[in-house]
């Protein structure tokens, strides 16, 4: 069994490609997911290493970080 995943930008045009793969008669299976976590800003490298060095200069450890997150309750 062969197994394919395509990612799709457009809702409405994946809409009509499910069906169409629905209608053929040698798909076994046919599961659809929407991903919402999926970012529309795309990163390569040069945008990665632009970010290099961000925090530079500023006093952020673990610790700081997760008292901001989660702090004390009383």
């Amino acid at each position: 069994m062969e197994q394919i995943t395509i990612q799709i930008k457009n809702k409405q045009k994946a809409q009509a490609l499910i069906n169409f793969l629905k209608s053929l008669d040698f798909i076994d299976e046919l599961t659809t997911q929407d991903s919402p976590f999926q970012s529309e800003v795309k990163v390569n490298d040069a945008d990665f290493f632009a970010l290099a060095g961000i925090w530079a200069g500023r006093d952020i450890t673990l610790e700081t970080i997760r008292l901001k997150a989660w702090p004390p309750r009383v």
